[in-house]
Formats: C-alpha cells, sequence, structure tokens
C-alpha cells in the first residue's frame, strides 16, 4: 500500500525499465508560499543494459558531504550502457534542499534524512524523500551503496563501512562488498542499533549493503575523492555490474574494525575543544584523549576528556567551538578485540 500511495504522490521521469541512459528526476510535493503547487526534483539517473543484478547508489544524504555526489556525478556522465551488465539507479543528491544549502540537515524540515527511513509518503519532505527510496527503490535493488563523510563537523579516516547483516550469509556478503571497495580500514557501524539509517532499511530489505567515510571538514579531499572514485567501481566489478578489467586489484586486505557502544567521547561542556591525537593513533580506554577550554573565563581550568575504549582515533570534532552533547572523537576498536 505505501509503494502505492509513494508512486501516487512523486511521480518521477525516467523509466526504471527503459534500456539504455536516462537521467531525470522525481518530484517531491512542496507547497510554499512563493509556489503552490511546485515540487522538489531529486535528481536520479539510470543506466541499463542487459542481465544483471540492480545496484542503487546513494550521495548527498547529508548535503555537506561531497565525495560521493562528485563521484556518482561522473558515473552518470561517463559510463556507456554497453560497459553495464544489469541496472545502475544513481541518486547523487538524494537530499536535493540540503545538498542545495550544504547542509547536514534539510533547511525545509531542518530533519537528518539518515534518521529518517522508512520514511513517510504523507510526512515532511525528507520523509517524502526517504519513503521513495525505501517504498519504490528498494525493491527494485539486489545491492545498495550509501556514499558518505564527515561532513562539517566531523574528519573521519577514509573508509568503508559495513553495515551488519541481519543474517551471517547478508553479513559476509557486505563485509565482501567492503573488503572488494579497497579501503585502507573497513569498519562495522551500526549506528548504536538505530534501525533509521538508509543502509539499515536496506540491510532490512535484503540487499547487499556498503557504506564509506570519505574524510569530512566540509570540503573535498583531494585522497578521499580518489579513493572514493576507484573504490565505487571495484565495488561494482565486484557485484558483476560492471567489467572486472575497470577493478583495481587490492593489494592488501582492509583492517577490519568496528565502532562500540563506548566509541564516543561526549562532551559536558561549553567551550572549546583542544584534541590531543591525530586521527589513526592507537589510543587506550583511560587515556587523556582531549581538554575542553573556556576562552572567555581565563581563570577556569580546562575539562580534561578520557577516551573510553582501545583502538585508533576514527573520527574528530572539526569546530573547535563545543557544546554539552558534543561528539568530539570516535575509536575505532579492532574487530578481532571487540568488546560490548
Amino acid at each position: 500500500m505505501n509503494r502505492i500511495m509513494t508512486e501516487q504522490l512523486i511521480p518521477v521521469t525516467v523509466d526504471f525499465d527503459k534500456p539504455g541512459k536516462q537521467i531525470g528526476a522525481f518530484h517531491v510535493p512542496l507547497s510554499s508560499h512563493d509556489d503552490a503547487w511546485g515540487v522538489v526534483p531529486v535528481p536520479v539517473a539510470v543506466i541499463s543494459n542487459g542481465e544483471g543484478p540492480t545496484v542503487i547508489l546513494e550521495g548527498g544524504n547529508h548535503g555537506d558531504e561531497y565525495e560521493g555526489p562528485i563521484t556518482l556525478g561522473e558515473l552518470i556522465r561517463d559510463l556507456d550502457p554497453s560497459e553495464v551488465s544489469g541496472r545502475l539507479i544513481l541518486i547523487p543528491a538524494i537530499n536535493q534542499p540540503a545538498a542545495v544549502a550544504a547542509r547536514r540537515v534539510s533547511p525545509i524540515d531542518g530533519i537528518n534524512m539518515n534518521r529518517t527511513f522508512p520514511g513517510d509518503p504523507m510526512g515532511t519532505t525528507t520523509r517524502q524523500i526517504a519513503a521513495f527510496v525505501h517504498d519504490v527503490l528498494f525493491p527494485m535493488g539486489d545491492a545498495f551503496i550509501d556514499l558518505h563523510s564527515g561532513g562539517s563537523s566531523l574528519d573521519i579516516i577514509p573508509s568503508a563501512v559495513i553495515e551488519p547483516g541481519k543474517t551471517p550469509e547478508r553479513h559476509a556478503a557486505n563485509v565482501a562488498a567492503a573488503m572488494a571497495f579497497g579501503a585502507p580500514i573497513a569498519v562495522v557501524i551500526d549506528n548504536r542499533g538505530d534501525p533509521r539509517t538508509a543502509t539499515a532499511s536496506a540491510a532490512v530489505a535484503g540487499m547487499t549493503v556498503i557504506g564509506t567515510e570519505m574524510a569530512g571538514g566540509g570540503t573535498v579531499s583531494i585522497d578521499a575523492l580518489a579513493l572514493c572514485r576507484q573504490g565505487v567501481r571495484n565495488v561494482l566489478a565486484h557485484l558483476g555490474v560492471l567489467p572486472g578489467a575497470g577493478a583495481t586489484p587490492v593489494e592488501k586486505p582492509s583492517s577490519l574494525y568496528v565502532l562500540t557502544a563506548r566509541a564516543h567521547v561526549i562532551v559536558e561542556d561549553d567551550g572549546v575543544f583542544e584534541p590531543l591525537h591525530r586521527l589513526g593513533a592507537e589510543v587506550r580506554a583511560g587515556e587523556l584523549a582531549g581538554r575542553i577550554h573556556f576562552i572567555t573565563q581565563p581563570g577556569r581550568r580546562p575539562v580534561d576528556l578520557h577516551y573510553r575504549a582501545d583502538g585508533i582515533v576514527y573520527g574528530r570534532r572539526q569546530p573547535g567551538r563545543v557544546r554539552p552533547g558534543n561528539c568530539c572523537l570516535v575509536v575505532a576498536t579492532p574487530y578481532e578485540s571487540r568488546t560490548a
């Protein structure tokens, strides 16, 4: 029922069953002060040829993350349908309002799209976009690639992200896809068990799922973009949609990590964050991680922060200014030594 409702409310200008290459949009209704019957045009492309799996590729779930949208735009322009065995559905700026505004969340409704799945066809704009992906696109897909970076607030080691599979077989398929990506590290991330992410929703739908984190800081990383470009082609070759000749052999398997429940260092004070370690540094639980300074209260001593898990510094807050509840550091634990 939801799929029928979503298709009625959100028309699309491409034919998903037509061979060849099409570039169009799905139109999410938006009735605003200056446009009573307007729409949010979310760009989508379909490249289809012959028999093979359907792979859905998404970028721009957060509008301040750029390596994924750049990579998908290049694939849309450069791929010839004759290179494809199966079907690619590419959405380079899924959260179109946030991408236009260069914001993590949509300026229309203030919602983080990656905490809205499965969406709501009768909800706000962000929830309607998520519903289109969940209700209309996911039933077509065999695999889902969700390209993220740290956005404006985090800098993260460029990595493949493994969504925990719902069965041992599905989990093994997700791990294999992440290893095919070819990043230096791959990290199992379940977002603290939150089922509302795009990758968690795709996993429930039974697809092979892979995500990424490609640096961050609200800019475009030269190295992370190069990795993203090649990694996506590697995964598509691994899935059999692109020829293997386009893949780069992975010389060294990705080191495997996991984010445990104690991975995050959360701030309880309002001040300025001083980190003490670079990304990739090995750290231990209880070790001094950083300090919060109070620059308008020079007589007040800084507050010390401590790591809560063993591992490496995987993510670090980019802005220095912090407030209570901000995540300043993320520690990835080697998978074989993971703890709760």
